[in-house]
């Protein structure tokens, strides 16, 4: 069995070289938009927005800072000025159904137009109405009306006075009314007179009088009806003039929307309704100055214009930054008017599918999926392909008050949501919907591959940043080192990272930096500057911890050499930034019966990776050295003054070093701390945070001195990983530190104990002064041990 290689300085930390860059600086590149490395990603895009079919709208998923909504809008930019500009939308007055407001289309632009034509025929209306009116003709026509009616009252009155008259009845006007007296002589008959006569004269003048009378009361009745009638021509009169008035007026807006049946047909149930109510516009209370938006009376000719695309080009492309549910459907709003909450189709706001119909709409998953109602309200509005406003305090009963349901809009459009990858899964596994409505998913990447064309995407975004941004440029020696960055960022062999916010923050400081040391350029000194107080900045705990180790209150050992005990490596996260640090593993063994007793799932700390990680160390000791004997021992592992949760398996092969140090009584070097995982048949396998937790011991180790013995054992699959900090490099080629790599346990436990694992001969015996040897014997030992104690403490039946 081999030893673990000890890597040169230069497998520790991949260089990028500024000669491989051809310019002197990104001031010579285009710094054109582009989405590296994200072919998968760009094609479901294309893909989606191409095809016209129900439901396939689109998820892009991936990492924050990925330049998902960057890659969206470059694409959206390309396609999008090339498409038909959606139709107008606007409510109006429903005057069959006033709770109905109708949505009319109109062709982009006219909305607006007609909304302006409406204002300025109710202004034109104040000043046309009331001349029309108190022009001579109309008062000559209302006079001919009200003198035929006198005529006809004086013409039927007239005839009943000259019949009285023929009979000696006269027709007394009063001021009560109409009386009829006896005539002698061309006189009325006084009283004292009348009562001299004879009985029946008296009597026969008392018939008469009646009779008239009655033909008296048959005239006033018809009085009323005349009234009516010159009423219903007075009417009449004022509809014909009103439309005398109004008709040219309406008849030029017809003629601007000639080809618009719709608008026609609106413009005639507005004319119909302005005769009827012709009277408003000759309120004195309203003089033509003012202006008709703040007249509550005249909303009803209003047009509310939802969208206005007069001056779109193209397709509508909207992010909508807040999308509540009234912001992406729409609202009704309310006025309080004497304590009462009003309203009408003037209220009515339009929302983002109003602005988008017709072309892209851009959401946020995290933040729609925050906002009350509003998820449900865009899966209604996409899977009925119509925006049908509702107002939420009515439909929820918040508010107790009349409310309008105006008609739904038609909608035809493409949603993209941006999202965490968690979300999108997460919506896939519980909505049952989301499938049928999200069809297609744009996976962004979250690496790039670290070969010459993603090198230079990073030179080009720099070039970008810094034109866009007002920056100064990097020199390429700045470039490499975002680069080298970037790759850190990456954790994996060959790859840069793909977060290229994290990359545009960078640039922002180092330039900051270059401002400060009063540079025309930025240099790699300045990124270097920029990268180093980054993780100054967030290293207050990782100082506290190591800090608390130097004065020995945690226990950590980097010198001496002990059983059963070892230093493995632990990721810690603070913020965006993660540090690593040593904690103390030790492995305690007795007689038992082949478990292996992990403390802290026992104590519940441990979580079920790295519960898995320990139950895989049992199979490993089972199939290892149980096949001959049973295993007589019980053991137990434990992370020393760990105080919180224990994740992962990261640490499960400094754990079986652990035992294996106590079963064979060997001690391991403390001056070396290790980190992998570990499978049943002994190799180690990689893991995440192998440069953070390299660090992490090294800064311990520092801090107490540089011996040449210290070190960092790590999987070898991890070599390619490696993207160590320079000063760690540079203490590896001085031979102050090492980084060694193996494959298999039996390799590192030789380089951990100084003692040979040792390889089992073909009747499978282990050399005796072998490590496997040792446990072997000592395993045999313990079982012999626990048999005697098995049969010493047998009773007899």
């Amino acid at each position: 069995m081999q030893l673990p290689l000890r890597l040169p300085p230069d497998q520790l930390r991949r260089r990028c070289d500024p000669l491989e860059f051809s310019f002197e600086t990104t001031a010579e590149l285009d710094g054109r938009r582009e989405a590296v490395g994200q072919k998968r990603a760009l094609d479901a895009i294309a893909f989606a927005m191409a095809i016209r079919h129900d439901g396939f709208n689109l998820f892009a998923l991936g990492p924050s800072g990925t330049g998902k909504q960057t890659a969206l809008m470059h694409h959206l930019e390309s396609v999008a000025p090339e498409a038909p500009v959606p139709d107008d939308w606007c409510h109006v007055y429903n005057f069959e159904k006033p709770r109905h407001p109708k949505a009319m289309r109109l062709p982009p632009g006219r909305a607006m137009e007609l909304s302006l034509g409406m204002d300025h025929l109710v202004e034109a209306l104040f000043t046309v109405i009331p001349a029309a009116f108190s022009s001579e003709e109309y008062q000559a026509q209302e006079k001919a009306i009200h003198e035929e009616f006198q005529e006809e009252q004086a013409e039927a009155i007239g005839a009943l006075e000259k019949k009285a008259a023929d009979e000696s009845i006269a027709l007394i006007r009063t001021p009560a009314g109409f009386a009829f007296a006896p005539v002698s002589k061309g006189e009325v008959i006084k009283p004292d007179e009348f009562m001299k006569l004879s009985d029946g004269e008296r009597k026969e003048i008392e018939e008469k009088i009646g009779r008239f009378k009655d033909e008296l009361q048959s005239i006033m009745s018809q009085i009323p009806k005349w009234q009516r009638q010159t009423q219903e021509k007075i009417n009449a009169l004022n509809r014909s003039i009103a439309d005398f008035a109004l008709r040219p007026l309406v008849e030029e807006l017809k003629n601007r929307f000639e080809t618009l049946q719709e608008v026609r047909a609106y413009l005639d149930a507005v004319e119909n309704d302005i005769v009827l109510n012709f009277y408003q516009f000759l309120e004195k209370s309203q003089e033509p100055g003012d202006s008709v938006k703040k007249s509550h009376a005249f909303n009803r000719y209003r047009v509310n214009v939802a969208v206005d695309n007069g001056k779109t080009i193209g397709a509508p492309v909207v992010y909508e930054d807040k999308p509540a549910c009234r912001n992406l459907v729409g609202d009704i709003e309310h006025l309080s008017q004497m304590g009462t909450l009003v309203t009408d189709f003037t209220l009515i706001k339009a929302g983002a599918l109003h602005r988008a119909n017709g072309g892209y709409l851009i959401l946020d998953a995290r933040r729609l999926l925050m906002e009350p109602f509003a998820w449900e309200a865009l899966k209604k509005a996409l899977r009925t392909r119509q925006i049908r406003i509702e107002s939420l305090g009515q439909l929820y009963s918040l508010i107790s008050t009349v409310s309008l349901e105006p008609e739904p809009i038609p909608l035809e459009l493409k949603v993209i949501l941006l999202g965490e990858r968690r979300l999108y899964y997460l919506l896939n596994a519980y909505d049952p919907d989301f499938s049928e409505l999200f069809k297609v998913a744009a996976d962004f990447e979250d690496e790039l591959e670290a070969d010459t064309e993603g090198k230079n995407s990073y030179a080009r975004i720099i070039a970008r940043v810094a034109r866009d941004q007002g920056l100064r440029h990097f020199s390429r020696e700045a470039v490499a080192r975002t680069v080298e960055y970037g790759g850190r960022l990456a954790g994996e062999g060959g790859k840069l990272t793909a977060r290229l916010q994290e990359i545009s923050d960078l640039v922002h400081e180092a330039d900051f930096h270059a401002e400060s040391a009063g540079r025309a350029t930025v240099g790699a000194e300045e990124v270097e500057q920029a990268v180093q107080a980054r993780i100054a900045r967030a290293s207050r705990i990782s100082e506290k911890i190591r800090e608390a180790t130097l004065k020995e209150s945690i226990l950590i050992d980097t010198e001496t050499e002990k059983v059963g005990q070892i230093n493995g490596l632990a990721v810690y996260e603070a913020g965006r930034e993660r540090f690593g640090h040593p904690t103390r593993i030790t492995a305690r063994i007795r007689l038992g019966k082949g478990e292996v007793i992990d403390i802290e799932r026992e104590t519940e700390l441990g979580g079920p990776i790295h519960s898995k990680g320990v139950m895989i160390l049992t199979g490993f000791l089972g199939a290892r050295f149980g096949m001959q004997q049973p295993l007589s021992l019980s053991a137990s592992l434990v992370f020393e003054q760990s105080y919180g949760g224990v994740e992962g398996d990261s640490a499960s092969s400094a754990e079986l070093y652990a035992l294996l140090s106590s079963l064979s009584g060997l001690p391991l070097r403390q001056s070396i701390a290790v980190t992998g995982s570990v499978n049943q048949h002994g190799e180690l396998q990689a893991i995440g945070g192998v440069n953070e937790k390299v660090e992490g011991f090294f800064d311990l180790c520092r801090a107490r001195g540089l011996t040449g013995r210290q070190g960092v054992l790590i999987p070898k699959a991890n070599t390619l990983n490696l993207m160590l900090r320079p000063d760690v490099v540079e203490a590896a080629a001085r031979g102050e530190f090492s980084i060694y790599a193996a494959s298999h346990v039996d390799e590192a436990i030789e380089l951990l104990t100084g003692v040979a694992a040792g390889e089992p001969d073909a009747e499978g015996n282990w050399p005796p002064e072998s490590v496997n040897g040792r446990i072997v014997a000592q395993l045999g030992s313990m079982a012999e041990r626990l048999k005697a104690f098995s049969q010493n403490n047998e009773t007899p039946e």
